[in-house]
């Protein structure tokens, strides 16, 4: 199965201006989201990406528009399933304000329970966010084969409810992961399990570049779970040693902007 490369948006206004941004339209990078975004070419330079996917938020688009431009025959798609969580009557919002609703402590210690007034619940949100990721697998596999890298752009809470549902984790348990604006997060998908390989990553990825392979080399005999878990390690880890590492970053209150 594919390797997914999660990005979420670069630093945005509402980001530096401390507002829900949720779906408000004409939310647009900042100075510096946009020297982010700059960047992201060169980041993911020694990648062969085979497609990326978008929210379809502003804020998503301009932090891929340099990828787009670098790549010009990249496949470039828009999924409204992995847009922002609907904050409903939250969005736009100082978060500051939000801080004094008592929805806020669910959304920060029960978030399977919290569901925000004239939008949708943390669960919803969840729910559709694996589906599109699972789908996206499945296609990307079959146009481009088992071990494609693709990218998809998005935002702070979905990327951590996707990461969470990877490591088998509960939505309660969400908001202990941090994505900071523009990190990546990468997740490689097996049959057996994913694995998480990248989180919240703001430096190198070229161990991520798949190993070369003879075409004349057989498919491994073991079909056990320890054969495949073997393979996966030889795959991400050259030498068996594990040259992953894990960079965290800032995120805002709830992870919404």
């Amino acid at each position: 199965m594919p390797t997914l490369i999660l990005v979420r948006h670069g630093r945005s206004t509402a980001n530096t201006s401390g507002l829900l941004a949720g779906r408000t339209p004409g939310v647009a990078l900042d100075e510096y989201g946009q020297t982010q975004a700059e960047s992201l070419p060169d980041r993911l330079g020694a990648l062969p990406l085979a497609a990326v996917v978008s929210s379809p938020m502003q804020r998503c688009q301009e932090t891929l528009a340099p990828l787009t431009r670098a790549r010009p025959g990249l496949p470039v798609h828009t999924d409204e399933r992995i847009s922002e969580c609907d904050y409903g009557d939250w969005s736009g919002r100082k978060l500051a304000e939000l801080l004094e609703e008592p929805l806020m402590t669910t959304v920060q210690q029960h978030p399977s329970a919290a569901a925000f007034p004239g939008g949708e619940s943390m669960r919803d949100m969840q729910a559709r966010a694996v589906e599109a990721v699972r789908e996206w697998n499945g296609r990307i596999e079959e146009e481009h084969g088992a071990g494609a890298l693709y990218a998809m752009c998005s935002h702070g809470d979905i990327i951590k409810s996707v990461v969470a549902d990877a490591l088998g984790m509960h939505l309660d348990l969400f908001q202990r992961i941090s994505v900071g604006p523009c990190s990546l997060t990468v997740i490689r998908y097996t049959a057996l399990r994913p694995f998480l390989l990248r989180l919240g990553e703001t430096g190198e990825l070229d161990s991520l570049v798949p190993p070369e392979r003879p075409a004349e080399e057989a498919e491994p005999a073991a079909a056990g779970e320890g054969a495949a878990d073997g393979a996966e390690d030889a795959s991400r880890k050259p030498g068996g040693e594990d040259r992953s590492r894990e960079q965290g970053s800032n995120a805002t209150v709830g992870g919404g902007a």
